[in-house]
């Protein structure tokens, strides 16, 4: 693997080129310039800011995955749940015909009201007093009370469900408006700098490596990696778009799950999941397709793709683009 290059804590290889002339300007002249600091600690600042931006848009991620599942297992048990309804209805009919008989052939034990009860308990549990059935029927009658339970089970789990459901809704709400705040301040910071500063940083994020690098000779370790690197490079140049999954508009996470879907393989919405979506490996193994998640929290991930270069969305305002692997602190490489 090639040298890895470490850049700022903060994790966001923003304006490589405008760092190295910058450098080479304090090398010439010995001194730092009067207005880097500042510019330095404004960066730095919204840095932060797109890390924890990120960081939300990962808790959004899991919380609006989370919610789509629930809404297809709650209607998947409304589907259950009405069919164990009509069920319980003709098991009702045929029973009712049963007491009519009874009644006709000589009037019915009172105790058949059990029938129509709503609490399922009371079937069979005085089961001793219906004198007048059969084995067979007595044995309908356990059937409907063990239906009538079932059912009163599943309508409670599907309550659960739904109480999970709006407590869900809440957290994306509420990841939303961290995201987008974390955004706004960003962009605030960003928009007090002078005008010269402020378009520096903005060409740097522009200016992302989205052409090809070199990327040495390895290989994917299979072929489904290999058909992800050929998704994910198609995908460089697309905008990072927070929340999104393509085929557009990337975040982090968002790149892996589509590029991997398009090898066939279906990851997780998140980079969290996604760091145990496959066998770990070291570092130093990694090939191309293998995900390489960032930072002690998992909240970034990129895909390796070969001599210590990486393709990643990097965070708002800069394109799906090459970066080396070592932008920032690895936490974990998994080869799916």
């Amino acid at each position: 693997m090639g040298s890895q290059h470490r850049l700022a804590p903060s994790g966001f290889d923003r304006g490589a080129g405008l760092a190295v002339g910058f450098l080479s300007v304090v090398a010439a002249l010995g001194a730092v310039p009067a207005g880097a600091a500042p510019y330095d600690d404004t960066r730095a600042k919204v840095d932060r800011l797109y890390a924890q931006a990120e960081k939300a848009t990962e808790a959004y991620n899991e919380a609006d995955e989370r919610a789509d599942e629930l809404r297809d297992e709650i209607g998947t048990a409304r589907d259950r749940i009405a069919r164990q309804q009509q069920r319980i209805n003709s098991m009702r009919d045929s029973l009712g015909s049963l007491a009519g008989a009874q009644y006709r052939s000589g009037g019915i034990d009172p105790s058949l009201a059990l029938l129509f009860s709503e609490d399922p308990d009371d079937y069979l549990d005085n089961a001793s007093r219906l004198d007048r059935i059969t084995a067979h029927q007595a044995g309908e009658l356990k059937d409907l009370r063990d239906a009538m339970r079932e059912l009163a089970q599943d309508r409670e789990e599907a309550a659960g469900k739904l109480r999970e459901l709006e407590k869900s809704r809440k957290a994306v709400a509420a990841h939303k408006k961290t995201v987008e705040r974390k955004l706004a301040a960003a962009r605030r910071l960003l928009d007090s700098l002078p005008d010269d500063e402020r378009d520096a940083y903005d060409r740097a994020s522009r200016s992302g490596r989205t052409g090809m690098p070199d990327l040495g000779s390895a290989t994917a370790a299979s072929g489904r990696g290999a058909a992800a690197v050929a998704a994910a490079r198609s995908a460089l140049g697309k905008p990072y778009v927070w929340g999104a999954n393509g085929p557009t508009g990337f975040d982090c996470s968002g790149l892996m799950q589509w590029s991997y879907a398009q090898a066939g393989v279906a990851l997780p919405r998140t980079s969290q999941a996604q760091r145990f979506a496959g066998r770990q490996v070291p570092l130093s193994e990694a090939r191309p397709g293998d995900l390489v998640v960032y930072r002690a929290d998992a909240s970034h991930v990129g895909m390796y793709m070969g001599n210590g270069q990486v393709i990643h969305a990097p965070y708002p305002g800069a394109p799906v683009r090459y970066d080396p692997v070592g932008m920032m602190p690895v936490s974990s490489v998994t080869r799916v």
